[in-house]
Parts: C-alpha cells; sequence; structure tokens
C-alpha cells in the first residue's frame, strides 16, 4: 500500500474514503476531515450520513480506545477538533434538513472551580457521538445551570469539579430542581477526578461518569431509556 502521503481522498470510492475518514479523525488531521466530509456532500450523502457513518463512527472507536488506555487525553482532543472541523460544516446543514437528534446537553464546571479540561474532553466527545451541547465554562451558580436548561429544552445537564471542596455544589443544583418539581426533567450526569459512583448517589445524580468515553455511553443510554418512557407515556 502506498504511503499516507500519497492517498488522494477524492480517488477513493465512497466505502474507502469512509474508512480512511475513521484512520485520520482516530490521528487528528482536521484538513482532511474537511476534505472528507465535503467530499461526501459532494456525492449526495445527506449530512446526517455523514456525520453518523464517518464522523460518529470513529469518534466511537477513539471512545472506546480512550477508555481501553491506548488513547489518552491529548491525542483524544486532537481527534475532537477534527471532529469539531467536520461539525461545522455539517451543522447548518443538518439544522436545515431537520435530522433527528440524539439529545441536548447543557454541561460546565460548578460554582469556585475553574477547572475545565476534563469538562471540554466530555463536551467534544458528546458532540462527537452526535449530541448538541451547550458549554457554560467554568464557575457556574445554579440559576446558570437551570436558567440555560430551560431555555435550551436541555435532555441532560453536566456538571464537572475537580475540587473536593465544590463537589458538595452539585448537591445544590440538584436540590434546588426538586424543590423546583423539575428533578424529573433533566438526566443529570456527574465527573471529575475526586468523585465517585458513591458521590454521585449520595447526592442524587443518574451517574457518575469517569471519564468522557463513560459520560458519552451514559448519556446515550439514558436518553434512549427516556425517550422509551416518554413513549410508554404518550
Amino acid at each position: 500500500m502506498a504511503e499516507d502521503d500519497d492517498i488522494i481522498l477524492s480517488e477513493l470510492n465512497d466505502e474507502e474514503l469512509v474508512a480512511q475518514m475513521m484512520d485520520d479523525l482516530y490521528d487528528g488531521l482536521k484538513d482532511e476531515i474537511e476534505e472528507g466530509v465535503n467530499l461526501l456532500l459532494e456525492r449526495g450523502w445527506t449530512p446526517y450520513d455523514v456525520l453518523t457513518k464517518a464522523l460518529v463512527a470513529g469518534m466511537t472507536i477513539v471512545g472506546h480506545d480512550f477508555r481501553d488506555g491506548i488513547l489518552f487525553v491529548p491525542e483524544v482532543l486532537l481527534a475532537a477538533n477534527a471532529m469539531k472541523a467536520g461539525m461545522s460544516i455539517l451543522k447548518p446543514l443538518l439544522a436545515e434538513t431537520g435530522a433527528p437528534r440524539m439529545g441536548k446537553m447543557v454541561i460546565g464546571t460548578v460554582k469556585g472551580d475553574i477547572h475545565d479540561i476534563g469538562k471540554n474532553l466530555v463536551g467534544m466527545m458528546m458532540e462527537g457521538a452526535g449530541f448538541e451541547v451547550v458549554d457554560l465554562g467554568i464557575n457556574n451558580p445554579v440559576e446558570k445551570y437551570l436558567d440555560t436548561a430551560v431555555a435550551e429544552g436541555a435532555d441532560i445537564i453536566g456538571m464537572s469539579a475537580l475540587l473536593t471542596t465544590t463537589m458538595p455544589y452539585m448537591k445544590v443544583v440538584i436540590d434546588t430542581l426538586k424543590e423546583r418539581g423539575m428533578r424529573e426533567e433533566y438526566i443529570i450526569l456527574v465527573g471529575g477526578a475526586p468523585l465517585n459512583e458513591e458521590f454521585g448517589r449520595a447526592i442524587g445524580a443518574d451517574a457518575y461518569c469517569r471519564d468522557a468515553a463513560v459520560a458519552v455511553e451514559t448519556a446515550k443510554a439514558l436518553v434512549a431509556r427516556k425517550h422509551n418512557q416518554g413513549a410508554a407515556r404518550a
């Protein structure tokens, strides 16, 4: 086989191109991903198919290898940036075609905490899985989570903390949701280095996610369950 440098994307058939895009995504090659996305669109692929069959499928492999310790944060950030480049081409087209959506997540680091690498990674991986993500940034009070979740029609609220001193604030957010009778409307995912499953359960979160790959898998499972329950009630 020729060296990678000699691969001309436009000369590959669809199947080969998708396989090559998965490799390029894994290697964090932004320009190649943009070119691949545009080529598939020119060949008549729907934006939704490009998203799911090339980008999401590729990021799923990245997520699994990150979970299994084969890839590390720097490589995943590169892959996620390449994914974002492809997504920026697809986003306006997906909006036009009314493609089915996985769900929407509001994510942020809690009040008093300014750490954001883990949160950013989760946000990128969630986008990579086809979710819409609204990133609140760092140091978020309870009102910011709630107001944004309502305004955006979110399905998921994600909270991150890296300090043991800021962890308890997650409970403040959940308790406020309960007080306002809104707790059942949202899936609540929490994460960050000092947390564990026991803490997640104790504060009433739906799940503790130890890393971004787990967050994506958990979100998919819980959103599917929520949709099914909604359909059953309807």
